[in-house]
């Protein structure tokens, strides 16, 4: 077991060094990286988007506060797998997906596992003409349900679908690496809608349904990236799929200093109001998984509490956590001391951002 546990961390280290040559790259490519890792502690401080956030005049301050809200809604909490059990109702099953929404404006919609199904029939029964997804990667998890997303069949309907990659002919050629005829039955030339599909760096800020994004590198198998997203002085953070950013037993979680990766995406975080997080396994799960690409409650509640996040939402759950564990998690952290508030990711509800989240 200890060697076991010695060529896990290895293979730990070697990761993580890899990721770090990644994002120093990607710090010297993208103004937004150099500025987080060296200048300002919030990734809009100091750009265009700052004077969006100042005190507006007096005759724009109504249309301020309409437009404060900011409301996060689960479609999916469940990590890797649908688990459609009896003993998983009261927490969820369905795979990764959320909506981030504010009045008057197309939904936002982060990942497309099977939550988006029963999203697409809400915003197609609402008659959207607009709507944009942001993937954070394009593991079968998160864009299983995107074929049975009903916006997309529907002719006057324009989506948006942005996804990790260098060009727009990268990121469809992610796609229809699973909408190809074989391993689903449509391809992308069979959606009605008018669709587009975009390619989107880490580092680089972007609107989207009305509210500024910008996107960082995190720690998986293949890539994933983390998304903030701000409007009317609010701010949210999707950290999803991602292991710790520093050896076990080394950085923020240990006590340790932070390692570069850990410093970048902290400066990411920075005082956001609702981060929810990958908090798949329990420590000792990850000891045994350390190459599986996902978090344990501990690790997210150290990096985000030293960040001065507002409220830390774990999510992405074990596919083997039922009801009575996912109890049992949020009892736990419900008590636990500090000034962060720790809740978990239930399917179904809806977290106005901002309002102590």
């Amino acid at each position: 077991m200890v060697a076991l546990a010695s060529s896990l961390v290895g293979r730990c280290a070697a990761r993580l060094a890899q990721l770090d040559r990644a994002l120093a790259s990607e710090a010297r490519g993208h103004r937004f990286d150099s500025c987080i890792a060296r200048h300002h502690p919030h990734p809009f401080r100091g750009s265009a988007f700052c004077g969006m956030l100042e005190t507006p005049r007096r005759s724009e301050r109504a249309k301020f506060v309409e437009h404060r809200l900011m409301n996060v809604t689960f479609w999916g909490v469940r990590g890797s797998i649908p688990t459609p059990d009896s003993d998983h109702m009261r927490w969820g099953g369905n795979t990764s997906c959320l909506e981030v929404s504010v009045p008057g404006e197309p939904p936002l919609i982060l990942d497309c596992g099977t939550g988006i199904r029963r999203l697409g029939q809400r915003i197609a029964s609402a008659g959207a003409s607009r709507v944009d997804i942001l993937l954070s990667h394009v593991h079968i998890d998160h864009v299983v349900g995107l074929p049975f997303f009903a916006p997309l069949h529907q002719p006057d309907v324009n989506v948006t679908v942005t996804v990790p990659a260098f060009s727009d002919e990268e990121a469809s050629e992610k796609i229809t690496r699973y909408l190809n005829g074989t391993l689903h039955p449509l391809r992308l030339d069979d959606m009605n809608c008018k669709l587009v599909i975009a390619g989107m760096r880490p580092g680089q800020p972007f609107k989207r349904a009305g509210f500024e994004v910008i996107a960082c590198a995190l720690n998986h198998p293949g890539g994933s990236l983390a998304y903030r997203i701000e409007r009317g002085g609010r701010s949210f953070c999707y950290v999803t799929d991602t292991a710790p950013l520093a050896a076990y037993g080394e950085g923020v979680a240990a006590g340790k200093a932070m390692s570069a990766a850990e410093e970048r995406v902290s400066a990411f975080l920075q005082d956001a109001d609702f981060v929810v997080f990958d908090t798949m396994f329990s420590e000792a799960e990850y000891v045994e998984r350390m190459t599986w690409g996902h978090a344990y409650p501990e690790y997210a509640a150290a990096l985000c509490a030293a960040s001065g996040v507002k409220t830390l939402c774990l999510f992405h759950h074990l596919p083997s956590a039922d009801d009575t564990r996912m109890d049992a998690l949020s009892k736990h952290w419900q008590e636990a001391p500090g000034p962060m508030r720790v809740v978990v990711a239930r399917e179904g509800e809806t977290v106005e951002v901002g309002s102590e989240s």
